[in-house]
């Protein structure tokens, strides 16, 4: 059984420097930065070692967000914005021939059931001793925002598939002829949940993209589709749901699945009550 005790948290691209420092509330009714809840969600999962990439400069704020956390925490300097993948990459030292748990820092996960989506993913990966990413059922009209994969399902595993391609943000139109997997809704395609157990060899991928296009902007997904072709390589739909703080009333959104899915729910839809028939 693969065991998977190490983290990355991407938080150096520009939209994702400020967004882990937002306080929300959390399901205990504490409240939290979003970083210290996607700490909270990796450690959750079995994670014994978290590795945070961050623009240079930026540990400190980072450290003071992660706070009783801190001191598990190794922060990795992005030094040059040249996109996801080579912020993953910039972590290869840390991660060594371990497999990763990989997470980014303007996600926040809510999971429908007792066990956190990481510990979800992780579970599911130790398992079948490969790489899994999480995905979720997305609507055509969103696929600006994702990467998305085609494959097939797995033989009797409820929401698991095996993966033959990875397309970073492809339109409808390209996502219609590549990535259509049998047995999802029309137009819906799986796209990323922001959350992957990564083998080492995705590592040595990236180093390979960043050796023949040592300037220019490297995506996750290339070596992910790489991947597909050289070993297993699966999906896995959590239970639960993914939320982009990054997204036009994506705070608010997080704040009210925490808190719908935590101690003070009939608080909160008692109040969400009283406002919308207060706006009618």
């Amino acid at each position: 059984m693969m065991k998977i005790r190490k983290a990355v948290i991407t938080a150096a691209g520009k939209s994702q420097r400020t967004l882990p420092l937002q306080t929300l509330v959390d399901r205990d009714g504490t409240p939290k930065t979003a970083l210290a809840i996607i700490v909270e969600e990796a450690l959750a999962a079995g994670i014994e070692e978290i590795g945070i990439v961050v623009h240079p400069g930026d540990a400190p704020a980072f450290a003071m967000a992660a706070a009783a956390h801190a001191s598990r925490i190794e922060f990795i300097e992005q030094h040059e914005p040249l996109g996801y993948g080579h912020a993953v990459a910039c972590a290869s030292e840390f991660a060594g021939d371990a497999p990763i748990l990989l997470l980014v820092g303007d996600h926040v996960y809510v999971s429908t059931e007792s066990k956190g989506c990481a510990r979800q993913l992780v579970e599911i990966a130790a398992a079948e001793a490969c790489a899994v990413s999480a995905v979720q059922p997305t609507h055509e009209s969103k696929l600006p925002f994702f990467g998305a994969v085609g494959g097939r399902r797995v033989p009797a595993r409820v929401g698991l598939y095996e993966i033959s391609d990875v397309l970073e943000k492809p339109t409808p139109t390209v996502a219609e002829q590549s990535l259509i997997v049998p047995g999802l809704r029309t137009a819906h395609y799986l796209c990323f949940f922001g959350m992957h157990v990564l083998t080492p060899m995705v590592m040595e991928l990236l180093k390979d993209l960043m050796q023949s296009h040592p300037t220019r902007v490297v995506h996750l997904s290339s070596s992910l589709a790489e991947l597909a072709r050289n070993e297993r390589y699966l999906a896995a739909e959590l239970k639960g749901r993914r939320h982009d703080i990054g997204a036009k009333y994506g705070l608010l959104t997080a704040q009210l699945a925490l808190g719908l899915a935590g101690r003070d729910r009939e608080e909160i839809l008692s109040t969400l009550v009283e406002l919308l028939a207060a706006t009618r």
